[in-house]
């Protein structure tokens, strides 16, 4: 079933630390992320190339872990978003929500009548394949599964107060690069107008008792997210933490080979 876990984190002012694969299909992912103190993982499959093969074989993954996952889409489709609540994700993150029409319309394809139109399927990976009454399964899941539109556009900004006030929408998360882009202000997180949304953003989870999540590069940024109102905190990402950890440890030690060895006199 939904990992309980992941909801109680939800509406809570607390920091939920958290990291985003992109790029690594491994069977020790869960592992490593939740011993390196992480509370949840953000899984995508928007940018990285994942399959639903793939998908599915990693929330085993991290359902080995006890790692609640949340699953980025592409857009909130009934196919795309069905399929993986049907894998066993735990919440479910469509891109580039615009409006609370649309927020609404994807709230349909994440709960169970009678509070949406998701289709029915029990004794399967979402539930773990126990076999057992449906009623209490389709309850458990209408409770459980945690729907986070994420807000990349001008419109999304304009209409977040509607789409953070709908029942059912847990938390709100800001994809900010492409947010800046749509605004014309290209990864200038800095700007004006960029921390103004922001402050919006923040506002309407604040009076509607919605979570706030957002991917951070470093903890200066994770910092300053958390002092804006932002509690769910993604630590980067798989492939852009390893780059920099190799970049760093190898320019260190270049850095360090550069002088001659002692007795050598600087030649071999």
């Amino acid at each position: 079933m939904p990992s309980a876990a992941l909801r109680a984190m939800t509406g809570t002012a607390e920091p939920k630390f958290g990291s985003f694969v992109i790029e690594f299909d491994s069977p020790g992912m869960g592992q490593i992320l939740k011993a390196a103190g992480c509370q949840y993982a953000l899984l995508d499959m928007e940018h990285s190339g994942f399959g639903y093969d793939q998908l599915k074989r990693m929330l085993r993954y991290c359902q080995s872990a006890d790692l609640p996952v949340i699953v980025s889409t592409v857009g909130g489709d009934y196919d795309m978003v069905a399929r993986a609540l049907d894998m066993g994700a735990d919440g479910i993150q469509p891109a580039k929500v615009g409006s609370a029409a649309e927020a609404r319309a994807i709230l349909d394809h994440v709960r169970y009548a009678p509070r949406g139109a998701r289709g029915v399927a029990v004794g399967i990976a979402h539930d773990r394949y126990v076999q057992g009454a449906p009623a209490p399964k389709l309850r458990a899941a209408n409770r459980d599964v945690v729907f986070f539109p994420k807000i990349e556009t001008p419109q999304g900004i304009e209409e977040i107060d509607a789409i953070a006030a709908l029942d059912g929408v847990d938390g709100i998360w800001i994809g900010h690069f492409d947010l800046s882009v749509a605004m014309g202000i290209p990864a200038k997180f800095d700007h004006p107008r960029f921390l103004e949304a922001m402050q919006c953003v923040a506002a309407a989870c604040a009076r509607h008792g919605k979570s706030l999540g957002r991917i951070y590069d470093d903890t200066e940024g994770g910092l300053a997210l958390h002092e804006t109102g932002f509690d769910f905190l993604c630590c980067s990402g798989d492939s852009w933490l390893l780059r920099r950890g190799l970049a760093e440890g190898i320019a260190r030690l270049r850095k360090a080979c550069r002088g001659p060895r002692a007795g050598t006199g600087g030649s071999r």
